[in-house]
């Protein structure tokens, strides 16, 4: 499927507010990528479908879940978690996406995972800090975006477990390992939190 095709399929899913985010989140992950080393264009195909199915029915994307392999305890959390799962099997049914890391990118834009991909942590991020975000702490994710993207995304991951703890709900463990394994990162590296 040809580029402008693709834009347009995603666009016709979602209200426009949505649309505005995708594509903050495109030029964002464009603008990281070049920063940090990772391909730009996987950036913005990722960016242009990380999305697609989030304001299709919860029940459409349990049922993609359920009958396609997808992991199961999926479901057990919060639904704003199944549209990336669903998302990435889309991507690849749908649209003909078959780059894996792509794909991932996808997959793990609202959880994160222990050993994140570069192109992995400028979609989460872009997700993240895009330009039209607005919410306590943003400020501070784009801020340290400037100089780690490790750091930009502990602290992303550190305000959405405050959230879900406030709010009293179950925290995906992918989003821990994901915070840990970024530590670790920083760790290893010898760079301090």
């Amino acid at each position: 499927m040809k580029r402008e095709e693709m834009i347009e399929s995603v666009r016709s899913q979602m209200p426009e507010k949505r649309w505005n985010h995708t594509l903050g989140v495109m030029e964002t992950a464009v603008r990281l990528a070049e920063r940090y080393g990772a391909d730009p264009d996987k950036a913005e195909l990722a960016a242009i479908l990380h999305d697609v199915c989030k304001y299709w029915r919860v029940d459409e994307q349990a049922r993609i879940i359920r009958e396609n392999g997808l992991p199961q305890d999926l479901l057990e959390y919060d639904k704003e978690l199944w549209h990336a799962h669903a998302g990435a099997w889309i991507a690849r049914e749908q649209y003909g996406v078959s780059d894996e890391e792509v794909l991932d990118a996808i997959r793990y834009h609202t959880s994160g995972r222990a050993r994140m991909t570069l192109l992995d942590k400028v979609v989460c991020l872009a997700d993240y800090m895009e330009p039209g975000r607005d919410f306590p702490g943003v400020h501070n994710i784009r801020q340290n975006a400037e100089h780690s993207l490790e750091k930009a995304l502990i602290t992303g991951f550190d305000g959405t477990i405050r959230f879900l703890l406030d709010k009293g709900k179950r925290i995906y463990p992918l989003t821990f390992e994901a915070r840990n394994g970024l530590i670790r990162e920083l760790e290893e590296r010898g760079e301090s939190v």
